[in-house]
């Protein structure tokens, strides 16, 4: 298992751009997603991993350890010491030849530190998993069933992936949420995670989650903030617009990594996903981790769209100026449905790709293109015409 092999050219070209623009560059993603190999070919010339107790007794004393420092200076798990930033802000402002490279596996409360200390001096970058455009296509059944975490991935065959992804699970509940200063029980959380699982692909309610968990309301947007803001779930955003239409308002739920939906599925294999209820649900949830990493959207910047009437459209984002809209079917070959046509009318649409698993792309009106996922390369190259 090489995972230093995998090539995640697009990403390294992201991250070499916010470093011509920025002295600090923060690299953001869920644990095991390949952050540090990811920054290591960028070849640091100081590395502190705040994991390692060695390193992190250097960094009790951080100005004497880091000012007399020159070149890039790599810090992994940074946000268990937040106070370094106030300190890197005046490093960098004193000393030009220093350069900073963050990695981070908690989004909203690094975010919030480092911004209210380093504003204007650092750029974000967000971190998946492999996608296909770095696995190759004719991987694609294997991607879908395994998930994007790089170990989970290239495991040596189906068992050896679930086993790893189910170890993950345990050790991220029992050990990484601690050292991230959350203290809620792993057998809770755990048992909080399944019952999110089934939730997939759902518009969420708060009360019915609450009262099938034996909570409150609060506690479960606390628990739900908790596993968002560690990259485990997306909480995906519904589009609002003063339509004259009653719309839905509360976000939709994806586990964000199919491998480790199907882990708590326990679905073992594609055999068990290809006849397992939740199959439409699993694909729409990949599709959509595949749609927005290739559309290299923030969070904040893709939605979904839902009336009460019915009408429904799996993505809604805004692309220089024009709007657009993404359908996810498991379909051979799908059609022209009265809920695409209402969703194109409502929001203006200037195109709507129905994202399928076949291999066939073909139009099913001007502005309607059903599109294999293993050709979204295809929308960059047509969205051109507009």
């Amino acid at each position: 298992m090489i995972i230093e092999n995998i090539l995640r050219s697009k990403d390294e070209d992201s991250v070499r751009a916010l470093m011509k623009l920025f002295p600090i560059t923060a690299i953001l993603g869920p644990r095991q997603a390949g952050k540090t190999t990811l920054a290591r070919r960028f070849k640091p010339d100081h590395i502190f991993d705040l994991e390692n107790p060695r390193d992190l007794a250097m960094l009790e004393q951080p100005q004497m350890a880091l000012e007399p420092l020159k070149g890039l200076i790599m810090i992994d798990e940074v946000q268990r010491k937040p106070d370094l930033f106030p300190l890197i802000r005046y490093l960098v402002d004193q000393n030009p030849e220093q350069r900073y490279l963050l990695l981070g596996s908690a989004s909203t409360n690094l975010r919030q530190q480092s911004g209210e200390s380093l504003a204007g001096r650092i750029g974000y970058f967000y971190l998946t998993g492999l996608n296909l455009s770095e696995t190759g296509i004719e991987k694609l059944p294997q991607l879908w069933l395994r998930g994007g975490f790089p170990r989970s991935f290239l495991a040596g065959d189906d068992q050896q992936s679930l086993l790893w992804r189910t170890n993950f699970i345990v050790t991220f509940l029992e050990k990484d949420l601690a050292l991230l200063g959350i203290s809620v029980p792993a057998s809770v959380m755990y048992r909080f995670w399944l019952m999110l699982s089934h939730y997939h692909g759902q518009t969420l309610n708060y009360s019915e989650m609450a009262r099938s968990f034996g909570i409150s309301d609060k506690t479960v947007r606390q628990y739900l903030s908790v596993l968002e803001d560690t990259f485990m779930v997306r909480l995906l955003t519904p589009w609002h617009a003063n339509l004259g239409k009653r719309l839905v308002k509360t976000p939709k739920l994806y586990i964000r990594d199919s491998g480790i939906f199907h882990a708590l599925q326990s679905i073992p294999d594609i055999a068990a996903l290809r006849t397992n209820p939740k199959l439409g649900a699993s694909w729409e949830g990949f599709a959509i981790e595949e749609l927005v990493s290739f559309l290299a959207k923030r969070d904040s910047e893709v939605f979904f769209y839902a009336a009460h009437s019915g009408v429904e459209l799996d993505l809604y984002w805004q692309e220089n100026g024009h709007k657009m809209g993404a359908e996810i079917k498991y379909l051979d070959a799908p059609r022209t449905t009265k809920s695409m046509r209402q969703a194109i009318e409502d929001l203006n649409l200037d195109h709507l790709w129905v994202l399928y698993p076949g291999n066939q792309l073909y139009s099913l009106a001007p502005n309607i293109t059903v599109i294999p996922l293993s050709e979204l390369g295809q929308i960059r190259l047509r969205m051109k015409v507009y």
